[in-house]
């Protein structure tokens, strides 16, 4: 006898849009078959179409197959009209699924809807939004829901998928020359009245000269061998901007803590030889005052620090997309790309890796509109060319082509003694920046020194208390940061670390 009370099983629908959480997705189908009935019969209203629409605008699987048909007889540069999509849906077997030439016929009669096409396409995309928001949010909803999900993969592939979501929908239109030239116009204007670089200053009056700044949108790409001074001279670049121009300014450093770029600081800042401040040579009392001293302004600068080892790149992402909108940072270095962690789709597979990695922080740039700086290393090729200075070359960029197309910007540091390309006593010290590529402007050599024992870059005609000296840099992108309570204290893992 069949128990009571026990309801029958029923085997389990797949999920769709039409079951999930028992809504009706958004949809306008009425506003699908007034698109399609337009490109049937106004040939104008096709290319706006095919150009602003995609087959997953179409909620109604029956209109999507139509638009797809239309698209490939487009593809193929057919005209678009009853008998051509009939024939293009029945060799594609169709036909007969959307209800055969009558349904055609039936769109086509709907005169007048070519008039408002621009409002119609708004209302698809609009719905398309609605829906892809759905779906992303019961995706990431199950993802919350497995235990098993890690929890930094699932903030990263969240973000990831709402911001694709409304990406995949959105796009820009197209600007005249008039509107360029006057937003351009506008923007000389107002550099007028400014008497420093238009970018983020580097802080090297030599650099700046040849750059302006580092301007927003760009990726710059800084390249050397192993132990030339990378590190040392994006930190002074850093420095430079957070402390003189008092610009918000964060470090992602892939491959020293926080506490050794802390010391690298300090070192630079104070003028005290490393070995001090490593605490292998004890410091006298008067130096514990010109430490405190000197450190004063550094403590209060805007300088944030992030030192995730193996940092993958979305989440990389999305931490420069919170520290542009809560700290309002205006640069970011990033030490260094062959570090970071690509796809996972595309782990193993290095050169694509990498590529991926450079063309996601040339978007990131681009879409904060703030400059990247990101350090790279260089391959052998430079030391081992025969017959040479040592110079490095565009085409010594490590593991990926792609990190020279994406770079607005090519840095390499070059230092004859370290290369063994000079044992000149007077070329200890000698540096040269080189700018390898630039997008906007000249490429050059620039002569610095390097004063090791500070790690800090110089002008060749600057003594080692040029940080004492200096006064705030003048910039279009200066703007007054949050500045931290007098007589604080200042702590880099409370207000400088995220």
């Amino acid at each position: 006898m069949p128990e009571t009370g026990r309801k029958k099983r029923t085997p389990e629908q797949p999920l769709t849009l039409d079951n999930l959480m028992g809504n009706k997705p958004p949809q306008a189908l009425d506003v699908e078959e007034a698109v399609l009935g337009a490109m049937l019969v106004e040939p104008a209203t096709i290319d706006e179409s095919m150009e602003e629409l995609s087959a997953s605008c179409f909620y109604d699987p029956q209109h999507r197959m139509i638009f797809e048909a239309m698209a490939e007889l487009v593809n193929e540069h057919v005209s678009i009209d009853l008998v051509t999509v009939s024939e293009k849906l029945r060799s594609k077997g169709n036909l007969e699924i959307i209800g055969g030439p009558v349904v055609l016929a039936a769109l086509s009669q709907n005169i007048g809807a070519a008039a408002h096409i621009e409002y119609y396409i708004k209302i698809l995309k609009q719905k398309t939004i609605q829906r892809d928001l759905i779906t992303a949010s019961y995706e990431i909803l199950k993802q919350a829901f497995d235990e098993s999900t890690n929890v930094d993969d699932l903030i990263d592939d969240a973000q990831t998928k709402v911001f694709a979501a409304i990406q995949n929908n959105v796009k820009r239109d197209v600007q005249d020359i008039g509107s360029v030239i006057n937003s351009v116009l506008e923007n000389l204007q107002e550099l007028q009245g400014i008497t420093g670089p238009s970018g983020v200053p580097s802080g090297y009056p030599s650099i700046d000269r040849v750059t302006q700044g580092w301007q927003k949108s760009d990726l710059i790409i800084l390249a050397a061998r192993p132990s030339v001074g990378k590190t040392a001279f994006a930190l002074n670049i850093a420095r430079n901007a957070a402390v003189e121009a008092n610009m918000p300014v964060a470090v992602f450093s892939l491959e020293m803590s926080a506490d050794q770029l802390g010391k690298r600081l300090i070192t630079t800042e104070s003028g005290l030889s490393g070995e001090k401040i490593k605490g292998g040579v004890k410091l006298e009392q008067y130096e514990w005052v010109q430490l405190e001293e000197t450190l004063r302004r550094l403590a209060k600068a805007p300088l944030y620090i992030d030192d995730t080892p193996g940092i993958p790149i979305m989440e990389f992402r999305t931490k420069a997309k919170r520290l542009v909108k809560q700290k309002g940072v205006r640069l970011i270095v990033v030490d260094y790309l062959q570090l970071m962690q690509g796809p996972v789709e595309l782990r193993g597979l290095r050169e694509q890796e990498v590529a991926a990695i450079s063309r996601t922080l040339k978007a990131t740039a681009k879409e904060l509109n703030i400059p990247i700086i990101a350090l790279s290393q260089l391959s052998r090729n430079a030391v081992q060319r025969t017959g040479g200075t040592g110079k490095p070359q565009l085409s010594d960029l490590r593991e990926s082509g792609s990190i020279e197309q994406d770079a607005d910007m090519v840095i390499f540091i070059h230092r004859p003694d370290f290369v063994g390309m000079s044992s000149d006593p007077e070329d200890k010290e000698k540096a040269y920046i080189v700018i390898a590529k630039h997008r906007n402007g000249e490429v050059c050599d620039i002569e610095m020194k390097y004063k090791a024992g500070q790690v800090k870059f110089v002008e060749p005609d600057q003594s080692l208390d040029v940080y004492a000296r200096q006064g705030p840099v003048a910039s279009e992108a200066n703007q007054p940061a949050p500045v931290q309570p007098e007589g604080g204290n200042y702590n880099f893992d409370d207000e400088n670390r995220f």
